[in-house]
């Protein structure tokens, strides 16, 4: 939970860097808000972030993404949010080379990888899914499906401010919003092979710069729960 919420302090410092305190004229501010409220993140803890960012004497956080490859050729994009990229690359570099892993250059896994940004609004009663994603298609969403009482819906990462738009227009309610790297192609690990890979995800997790890890390694699917 802690790491969570410093995730989510450090990108509300970016938004309100890059767009301005007010939520109402910064819609990246105002969906990290509504994320920080989904994961039940105290509203004084957002309060702070807003206000490190508007101070002359905080630090600036920099985005970050770094790309290589795990033991048995798994591709790895670690995204970070940083005040220091020499000490964030080096303790990159250390994971990787540690876990049995290579730090590679921009660009040489991200081409195995769809970005993408993801909505969650509520599924409310009435509403014909069928209906809302023909809708939805002139907004760039290329996915959308119910899971649980939320509906969920994909698209391509430049197209989050269309997509976001619609929605509030619409008083659709948005739960939270973010963006995902999905893999174009999963390679099944089993045993200690599989170990090895959640070793090194772990490890880069650890460390504080690291918001998101993304990999193409096929994860193990959730059983059902029964009613």
């Amino acid at each position: 939970m802690a790491r969570t919420f410093t995730k989510i302090g450090k990108e509300i410092e970016i938004a309100v860097k890059q767009g301005g305190p007010d939520p109402a004229g910064n819609v990246r501010l105002r969906i990290l808000m509504q994320n920080a409220k989904s994961e039940n993140m105290p509203k004084e803890n957002v309060e702070r972030a807003i206000k490190r960012a508007i101070s002359k004497d905080t630090t600036d956080y920099k985005e970050m993404v770094y790309e290589g490859y795990g033991p048995h050729g798994i591709a790895i994009i670690v995204e970070t949010a940083t005040d220091n990229t020499t000490r964030t690359v080096a303790n990159v570099r250390a994971i990787f080379n540690k876990c049995g892993g290579t730090l590679g250059t921009s660009g040489s896994v991200s081409f195995m990888f769809d970005h993408k940004c993801v909505f969650k609004t509520p599924l409310k009663e009435g509403v014909d899914l069928e209906e809302l994603e023909f809708e939805l298609i002139d907004y760039d969403v290329d996915e959308m499906f119910a899971e649980g009482d939320e509906i969920i819906m994909y698209g391509p990462f430049e197209s989050f401010g269309k997509i976001q738009a619609y929605l509030e227009e619409h008083d659709m309610e948005i739960i939270s919003g973010e963006f995902v790297r999905i893999p174009t192609d999963v390679k099944e690990l089993t045993g200690e092979h599989k170990e090895s890979i959640e070793k090194l995800i772990e490890k880069l997790e650890e460390d504080d710069d690291v918001t998101n890890v993304f990999h193409n390694m096929k994860e193990d699917e959730e059983p059902e729960s029964e009613e």
